[in-house]
């Protein structure tokens, strides 16, 4: 069933009983994938009705749990897609540490977090970008799902060797520690991490998050509920909070609320400004006491501001340029000897756009002004687009001091935009050639206009199909997880059985007499060496012939009747003595013991021959 199909009604009932007996709101998950998931929990108990299926759970309560547990795929993993983590290591956490002071808390949320693995991912990756001591005095991380089973596993901190096969040895070996024959978080580093459930549908977000990882999670939610979802996650974020997704999850309609910064990776920002704020989701959040006595300010605030990823320059009231940090002066071209001189004698007044009317704008109407889509062609480079942002300085006394100029470099973002525009110009161009030809058409207008609807969906569309093809993978390793314990169990118990096999051959072969052991057809199912030393007939050539097919010296013909009784009765066990012939030719007396091979059950279902010279 796909998403645009009419709903089963009788699955429909079963998600609102769910609703209402438990609490759990599934109405907002995928319907292909969802009744995918319940159907296997009906095949297992073996039930075929949804209908049916309610009443079971109305007479099994366990089955509750059963059931969410399969609905609730939590396959998850450390360090889980490598190079999307080294990216956001190398390049998002950098960033973001170095847009805050040295003691500024860092909160960062761990939404649909499963077992742990994410959370812990994430506390090894600020951990070693700050150290175990300031990372355990400066961060927090919430780590929420709504399957209370795995945030139980999840405090634990607990995992199999196989399970770390995806962290580095050296961060196993700095992060983890020895635990019953598994490896175990280090203790003083997991007090950084809170767990608790959270619902994404239901429940109020975490708020004034830096950094919020929400990973092959929405893709198991229809468009409707990913809105939802994400418009709380805007509001969860500071405002220049980062969003980390998983890689089958891409943010196609949604622009107002986050700015792209790594597509490939699915890393985004959160858009400012944005329209849609869910301002009713938390209480207003506590404002910390900052009124404390802080040494050195004035050398902090310096090197702050030249330490600032983003080119800034800074202007007195007489329009001379009294700050440059670092980044403008490597953009720019500006150079120490440049601070003290007016605006009006630097290149910077005109390029990469006119700035003077701009700041001459700012000082009468004591308000911030933004220029767009400012464009400039570096000397000996390739072309970049700033957003410039004039913001005037008010003194105490209310007048303007000074006014601050950032260029925000968004090239990456201009070059997108670009792309999509000649997109859309190409998407035009076709529409204007189809428009040309329904003229001459007019009775298949309708149909053509439809079909230019469609292909404006085509993106989502893809995007819907990327996310069940990636939802189906997950199900997949969830079975194929399933399976490989059932193997190791397997290979468990075969390697039981291969040593109680060892230890009856080891009796077998102690033992001096020679033993055969006949199944309930007279077939040789076991053959010592005892027999091989008195008949000359080895092992290999004995297993598996007919008791009375072998050729040895033993007069088969008079054992025969004793081994009959032997099948018949469970019970029978007598002594013979025969006249034979052993492998070295030579007549001799040879007692024979014949008794039953009796089963757990006492019934007889072989027989045994023990066989030995008679002196």
């Amino acid at each position: 069933m796909t998403e645009h199909q009419p709903p089963d009604e009788d699955f429909e009932e079963v998600l609102r009983y769910l609703k209402e007996s438990r609490g759990f709101d599934f109405t907002g998950y995928k319907r292909a994938s969802l009744m995918r998931r319940v159907r296997h929990r009906m095949s297992q108990v073996g039930i075929d009705s949804h209908t049916d299926y309610i009443d079971h759970l109305q007479v099994d309560p366990d089955e509750f749990n059963a059931l969410f547990n399969t609905i609730l795929i939590n396959v998850t993993g450390f360090f889980r897609d490598p190079e999307a983590w080294d990216h956001l290591r190398d390049e998002v956490v950098s960033t973001m540490l170095a847009e805050r002071g040295p003691d500024e808390p860092i909160r960062v949320w761990s939404a649909g977090c499963a077992s742990g693995e994410e959370a812990y991912t994430l506390a090894m990756v600020l951990a070693e970008a700050l150290g175990p001591e300031r990372f355990r005095r400066r961060v927090k991380i919430y780590a929420t799902d709504v399957d209370a089973d795995a945030l139980v596993q999840a405090r634990q901190a607990v995992y199999a060797p196989r399970d770390l096969e995806g962290v580095p040895a050296d961060l196993v070996t700095k992060y983890f520690e020895p635990h019953n024959g598994r490896l175990a978080f280090r203790k003083d580093l997991r007090r950084t991490v809170i767990f608790g459930r959270n619902d994404l549908v239901q429940d109020a977000p975490i708020s004034r998050i830096d950094l919020l990882v929400c990973r092959n999670t929405l893709m198991y939610f229809n468009q409707e509920t990913q809105a939802k979802i994400l418009g709380r996650f805007h509001f969860a974020l500071t405002p220049r909070g980062v969003l980390f997704l998983g890689k089958a999850e891409m943010l196609l309609s949604h622009g107002r609320l986050f700015d792209p910064v790594d597509l490939k990776r699915r890393i985004f920002r959160r858009a400012n400004g944005a329209g849609a704020v869910a301002s009713s989701f938390v209480a207003h959040a506590f404002l910390e006491d900052r009124r404390i006595d802080v040494g050195g300010l004035d050398q902090l605030r310096e090197h702050a501001f030249s330490a600032s990823p983003v080119a800034q320059v800074v202007v007195n009231a007489e329009d001379v340029l009294v700050l440059a940090n670092r980044q403008a002066e490597t953009v720019f071209g500006l150079g120490r000897q440049d601070v003290g001189r007016p605006l009006r004698d630097l290149d910077l007044s005109y390029r990469p756009v006119e700035l003077r009317g701009y700041v001459a704008q700012v000082r009468a109407e004591r308000r911030a002004v933004r220029v767009k889509e400012v464009s400039w062609q570096r000397p000996g480079g390739d072309q970049v687009w700033f957003e410039v942002n004039l913001n005037p300085l008010i003194g105490p006394d209310g007048g303007v001091i000074g006014i601050s100029i950032v260029f925000h470099d968004v090239t990456a973002t201009r070059r997108l935009l670009d792309d999509l525009e000649y997109a859309n110009q190409q998407l035009e161009s076709a529409y204007e050639e189809l428009q040309s030809t329904n003229e001459e058409l007019e009775t298949t207008n309708e149909e053509l206009q439809s079909t230019v609807e469609e292909l404006e969906t085509t993106n989502e569309e893809l995007q819907s199909t990327n996310e069940e093809l990636e939802t189906m993978n997950e199900e997949l390793q969830s079975t194929n997880d399933e399976l490989q314990t059932i193997n190791d169990t397997l290979r468990d118990r075969t390697r039981e059985l291969d040593q109680v096999n060892d230890f009856l051959e080891s009796i077998l072969t102690s033992l001096r007499a020679g033993v055969i052991v006949l199944d309930t057809r007279m077939r040789v199912i076991a053959w010592n060496r005892g027999a091989e030393e008195l008949w000359g007939v080895r092992r290999d050539e004995a297993e598996g012939e007919h008791l009375l097919n072998l050729d040895i010296g033993l007069p088969l013909e008079e054992v025969r009747p004793v081994v009959w009784q032997a099948l018949a009765d469970a019970s029978f066990l007598t002594e013979i003595k025969l006249s034979a012939i052993n492998r070295k030719g030579r007549d001799v007396v040879v007692r024979v013991v014949c008794g039953s091979l009796r089963s757990n059950a006492g019934e007889a279902n072989g027989a045994i021959l023990v066989m030995e010279e008679s002196g």
